[in-house]
């Protein structure tokens, strides 16, 4: 048996950043287990992702090629991995928890006769095998989730579990190999997005959210300065979605999107734990509220507690001196 294969999600060949993440999961697991990570690349054709994947400390990287690869479908997919994993016989199947590998991966795992362990946030080494850790109940609560049965075993981390940053760089053998894929049943229509182009707050490296403290919505330039000044995207908790001060794809949160950029600045917002499972995977977070108890200082790197119409003026000033 082999040892961890990576599941590397593009659109196109442009690479999903989530699965550095995954390289990254991979590689520590790897560590500790004392086991070798290869990626495999599902595309129709030599996809120029791989030589960018080619560049991280792996055993090698699998590029499975066929026509009917070009654009995602869960059958296509389904067909592809299955054979990969069946060729190379990974211990572990480590993906992002993304969209797309939460649609396919069951489907995978069960025509092999195995379980999916999604939405991990951590894990720990424990004889040989890993104890997984995921959130429920909207966050608060941790269950711990062992694994069982025969390999391979299929694990997802959340966004943010793991930093890209720490993937090690090295030098991996790009294979090309010819898959086979049956008959697709499914055809799919162009990306939905509202007339209005709706962000991926997801890709963002640095975010500006605003929460009740913002108490108008004229006051919202106040925080888009502060993003621009920072280069970064401005988003909500969903009082302010719900206002309509701002459209719904810019709310953060568990009925919103899930994100972990850089840095989370986050003016007036209390810290609600729908709010905090949508951000605390983030490198850095900068709180400003007026409440010293607002549970968001729990999770803050660093906290300002004062009002946030004096705080982010000084804020724009000083990075304009930057």
């Amino acid at each position: 048996m082999s040892g961890i294969l990576v599941f590397i999600e593009h659109k196109d060949c442009v690479l999903n950043k989530a699965s550095v993440e995954a390289i990254a999961a991979a590689q520590k697991i790897g560590s500790d287990l004392g086991l070798k990570a290869a990626a495999v690349i599902l595309c129709d054709k030599d996809c120029t992702v791989a030589n960018d994947i080619a560049g991280y400390d792996l055993e090698k990287v699998i590029v499975a090629k066929n026509a009917k690869l070009g654009q995602y479908s869960p059958d296509g997919y389904a067909d592809a991995l299955t054979e990969v994993i069946k060729s190379v016989n990974p211990q572990y199947v480590v993906m992002s928890h993304t969209y797309q590998a939460r649609d396919f991966a069951p489907k995978v795992a069960a025509r092999l006769g195995r379980e999916v362990v999604g939405d991990c946030i951590r894990y720990r080494a424990e004889g040989g095998k890993l104890l997984l850790t995921r959130r429920i109940f909207l966050g608060k609560l941790d269950a711990d989730v062992s694994l069982g049965g025969d390999a391979p075993y299929f694990v997802t981390f959340q966004s943010g579990a793991f930093r890209g940053d720490d993937a090690a760089k090295g030098s991996a053998q790009v294979e090309t190999v010819d898959v086979s894929v049956g008959d697709i049943r499914m055809t799919s229509e162009e990306a939905f997005r509202e007339a209005k182009a709706a962000v991926d707050l997801s890709k963002s490296n640095v975010i500006v959210a605003i929460g009740r403290g913002i108490k108008s919505q004229e006051n919202i330039a106040l925080a888009e300065k502060l993003a621009e000044a920072l280069g970064g995207d401005l988003a909500a908790s969903r009082p302010i979605c719900d206002s309509d001060w701002l459209p719904i794809d810019r709310q953060i949160g568990s009925s919103g999107q899930t994100v972990a950029p850089k840095l989370y600045i986050a003016l007036g917002i209390s810290g609600a734990i729908q709010h905090i499972v949508g951000m605390k995977n983030s490198g850095t977070i900068v709180a400003i509220n007026k409440d010293a108890e607002a549970p968001i200082f729990d999770i803050a790197d660093y906290g300002i507690v004062g009002d946030l119409f004096e705080a982010v003026p000084v804020m724009i000033e000083e990075l304009a001196k930057a």
